[in-house]
């Protein structure tokens, strides 16, 4: 039987990437529905390759538009949160794959795994603000969180044969650095948006480029394996690698070492967390040692790069301290790409916020999303936005 797919965010990049490559398994794979945003262009080309049986736009106006282009195919294009609800909680989807951009994507994960779903998750703010409450839930009601990041895909393919959790000693999820790696603050003030979104090794969306290019991107996936897997944060480490090539390493209790490697690829730890717990072959590139050489490691600098450690910092926290990270970096990083902010502001507007909130310790749903608002409209009225 089909596995039967829905993708939230099937426009951006990691939505287009797992079309691509789903599409070289027609008689293992079934895209059942297609969500997005406002991006009716290509979610129109993915309709009419795909024949999705339920597609949502969220944007109201850009769903009518695209109804009436699809009118004389008889296709309902439906616009809301309550679609996009109605459609990860489908009976007739297997697998939900979350690949929509920041806070967005947690009630409609929620939703699913209180529906049972099966979730590859592409997302980390949903585990950065939320993840107690996903955990809890596909406990409950007995779905699964598999995770698409090509780090957090490395551990759980590390882990494989493991009996038990406790035979890890620490996890090491490894960074490329981004693009202004040895930059030292005089240098990182001079940065421009064209800059940061010139990525060395990954093809992202702009949000997560910048947050690569900040360190902001490793610290919320810290964050995120800390629920993944169960660990404790102090168990959590970063190296920066700047070639891509090991996605990130295990250590175990006996001083083994596990490292998952291959070319950065997006396609693959998306067709694993797919397939997951099996492998399928693909025409991918292999990995050339030769040709890549050598592999070479630094330890972050947290001095250039604070994020990192403020990262860490929320997590030991804890409580609705995540929350506030996360909605200020949002916000920070839309600044920035709207030219509003300097680069090397993003952490102190981050550290600003963390800094004035009083802390709930065990967060609701309705504490979460009410904070994430909280925080987004302080700073876009403090920098004259609202």
């Amino acid at each position: 039987m089909k596995k039967r797919i829905a993708i939230i965010g099937s426009t951006g990049s990691i939505g287009t990437q797992a079309l691509d490559i789903l599409s070289n398994y027609p008689d293992y794979f079934e895209i059942k529905s297609l969500a997005a945003y406002q991006n009716i262009d290509a979610l129109e080309e993915q309709i009419m390759m795909f024949s999705p049986a339920k597609v949502v736009v969220i944007n109201e106006d850009r769903a009518r538009e695209l109804n009436t282009r699809l009118l004389p195919q008889n296709i309902e294009v439906r616009s809301g949160k309550d679609a996009l609800i109605d459609l990860v909680t489908d009976n007739d989807i297997d697998v939900v794959l979350m690949a929509v951009v920041g806070i967005a994507g947690l009630e409609p994960t929620l939703a699913a795994l209180r529906a049972g779903k099966n979730i590859a998750l592409a997302n980390k703010e949903v585990m950065v603000t939320g993840g107690h409450i996903v955990n809890r839930l596909a406990k409950q009601y007995g779905g699964s969180v598999i995770p698409v990041d090509s780090e957090h895909s490395a551990i759980l393919q590390a882990i494989q044969g493991c009996k038990d959790l406790s035979e890890i000693n620490k996890i090491i999820l490894t960074a490329s650095g981004g693009p202004f790696r040895g930059y030292d603050y005089h240098r990182l003030k001079e940065v421009t948006v064209e800059n940061a979104l010139k990525h060395p090794n990954w093809e992202m969306g702009h949000k997560i480029t910048v947050d690569s290019a900040t360190l902001m991107n490793k610290g919320l996936e810290v964050i995120e394996a800390k629920w993944l897997f169960n660990l404790d944060i102090d168990r959590i480490k970063v190296l920066i690698h700047p070639q891509s090539i090991i996605h990130s390493m295990v250590e175990f209790i006996d001083g083994s070492v596990m490292a998952q490697m291959g070319v950065p690829d997006m396609r693959l730890p998306i067709l694993y967390a797919l397939t997951y717990p099996n492998r399928f072959k693909t025409n991918l590139k292999s990995l050339d040692l030769l040709e890549v050489g050598s592999l070479t490691f630094e330890e972050p600098d947290n001095d250039s790069f604070p994020c990192l450690s403020l990262a860490y910092q929320a997590m030991k926290t804890g409580g609705t301290m995540p929350v506030v990270l996360n909605a200020a970096n949002e916000v920070a990083v839309d600044l920035f790409l709207k030219r509003r902010l300097a680069f090397i502001d993003i952490p102190i507007i981050i550290e600003k916020a963390m800094n004035s909130h009083n802390i709930i310790d065990d967060p609701k749903i309705e504490d979460i999303l009410a904070i994430d608002q909280e925080i987004r409209n302080s700073i876009y009225k403090k920098e004259g936005v609202l």
